[in-house]
């Protein structure tokens, strides 16, 4: 078993055993907004914070499933759940994200993309605008931004040539290896570059 699918493993297992106790707490504030003993309680600053934090909780472990998670090579996803994804997270992050395609894909070609974006995210902490895209040659994830903060020693990941030469990433940076892996995996090639208003990522 290769270090990627064990790790895919692993996510998987993680994520399927957080969803239950998410729902249910998401479930349990939902009663009670409903319940009489608490009057107004749905509308108090306590209950808005918690229903917002277990939101996003939910909408990044749907991410982390995708991204990190197993993948079938048959499995597919349509653009409307894909964009659903990008939209949870759009919600608490500071990237705006569009998605510009047709038809559906499969969720080894998700897999990517979301992994794409968490490392054009990582180069963005100051927050920007990326395109996700389709065309004939494949997906594009074209980002915008006022400034970027580059660091080679992470995108070099990226050049499956010289990855091993490269110090081991912190846990924070995790995606950009796995992106390697999982596109070598998958038979999928890497393009990328990287400058002080943007950058884009390609396969």
């Amino acid at each position: 078993i290769t270090p990627e699918n064990l790790a895919a493993l692993v996510t998987s297992r993680l994520c399927h055993d957080l969803v239950s106790p998410l729902g249910a707490i998401g479930n349990g504030l939902e009663l009670l907004e409903l319940s009489g003993d608490f009057p107004g309680i749905g509308k108090s600053g306590e209950m808005l914070l918690i229903a917002e934090s277990v939101a996003a909780a939910r909408a990044r472990v749907r991410w982390f499933r995708m991204a990190f998670g197993q993948a079938a090579p048959d499995q597919r996803l349509s653009l409307a759940e894909l964009g659903a994804l990008l939209a949870d997270v759009e919600k608490s992050g500071r990237i705006r994200l569009r998605l510009e395609a047709e038809g559906d894909l499969p969720r080894i070609e998700a897999r990517l993309i979301l992994l794409g974006l968490m490392c054009l995210e990582t180069a963005l902490p100051w927050g920007g605008e990326v395109l996700v895209c389709r065309g004939a040659s494949g997906w594009r994830l074209v980002a915008q931004a006022s400034r970027t903060k580059p660091d080679p020693a992470l995108w070099g990941w990226l050049d499956m040539a010289h990855a091993a030469q490269l110090p081991a990433p912190n846990s924070s940076d995790v995606h950009f290896p796995l992106l390697a892996g999982f596109a070598r995996a998958a038979g999928r090639s890497i393009g990328w570059e990287l400058d002080e208003s943007g950058g884009e990522i390609s396969f």
